[in-house]
């Protein structure tokens, strides 16, 4: 055992790590929800409700991925100047 001093942890779930992981999962949970969107009204443009839905999902998954990615990269600079600039 070291007589040096014990440094406190940063919590792993933070506020911003929850709003990540929600962006991440919100597609998944809106694809898998099949009886959501299993149907053929209201059409768009002729095209019935089952397929333009899963493609508006595809833009929403890239815009929520972006969005996860940059609060990333906050929640990790955050933590490396608090750290004291030290890399994990």
């Amino acid at each position: 055992m070291s007589d040096a001093p014990e440094v406190p942890k940063e919590p792993v779930v933070t506020p911003v790590r929850v709003i990540i992981a929600l962006c991440l999962l919100a597609p998944f949970v809106a694809m898998l929800w099949v009886g959501s969107y299993a149907k053929v009204d209201p059409a768009f443009i002729g095209i019935p409700f089952f397929y333009w839905y899963q493609m508006l999902w595809v833009l929403l998954s890239t815009v929520l991925t972006v969005i996860a990615y940059k609060l990333w990269q906050l929640d990790q600079r955050g933590r490396k100047t608090r750290s004291g600039g030290a890399a994990e």
